[in-house]
């Protein structure tokens, strides 16, 4: 990449061995393609493992804050595709992304396995039934084990005293692909979301008396504000 020059160039790499051996006749750049702009990092498909592909490039163009419309403090810039097959590179797609795009890869489709719905054991610490629930106490450690299932939390109010060290452990028993459920405390500056039979876990400290609300932040239900 040319930062400077706002460019991609294709070398041939035995041309420019020759050329730096004293060769000057040789032409060792194959072809150059301008982007938007001032390209910073690169990334052909496949090119961090030995199964490399050749095929397409990924290129981060950085202050190409005019592409696309602003959308808050930071505008988005500018990620371009390239088909890097041929002799002539070309061109094939413009996306916004975040400022200053850094690392990305480009993988074959049939790599990616997601998981849709998560295995309930694969957390040692998964509430398994809402019959689990409850709070327990070492101290002024405090464990309190949840479980959310739509429309509901297991446990709809739990007390501590202050100075607890307080770890909560929350289980979607949810079955349902993308039925997703959060959980914040706004004042503890707690918040985060746990997928289907997911389990996620937060500790805190409850240094402040009062009566805190907590929220599931991701709709589930037609109850879900009740």
């Amino acid at each position: 990449s040319l930062f400077l020059d706002s460019q991609i160039v294709k070398w041939n790499i035995d041309a420019a061995i020759k050329f730096h051996n004293g060769d000057k006749a040789v032409q060792y750049v194959v072809d150059r393609i301008d982007v938007h702009y001032q390209p910073g990092h690169i990334s052909a498909d496949m090119g961090e493992t030995k199964e490399a592909g050749g095929q397409f490039l990924a290129v981060g163009c950085k202050f190409s804050k005019d592409r696309f419309l602003p959308v808050g403090p930071m505008h988005p810039e500018n990620e371009q595709l390239i088909d890097i097959r041929g002799e002539k590179m070309v061109l094939l797609a413009d996306h916004p992304v975040h400022p200053e795009p850094h690392d990305f890869i480009i993988v074959k489709r049939d790599l990616i396995r997601t998981r849709q719905v998560g295995v309930l054991d694969a957390h040692p610490l998964a509430v398994k039934d809402a019959k689990e629930s409850g709070v327990t106490r070492d101290g002024n450690k405090v464990t309190v084990k949840i479980a959310s299932q739509a429309p509901a939390y297991s446990l709809r109010e739990f007390e501590l005293q202050v100075g607890d060290e307080v770890t909560l452990i929350l289980t979607n028993l949810d079955k349902v692909e993308d039925l997703s459920h959060g959980f914040a405390i706004p004042k503890y500056d707690i918040n985060f979301v746990v997928n289907p039979l997911e389990t996620k876990s937060v500790t805190f400290k409850a240094d402040k008396p009062g009566v805190f609300w907590c929220y599931c932040t991701h709709f589930c239900h037609a109850l879900h504000m009740n």
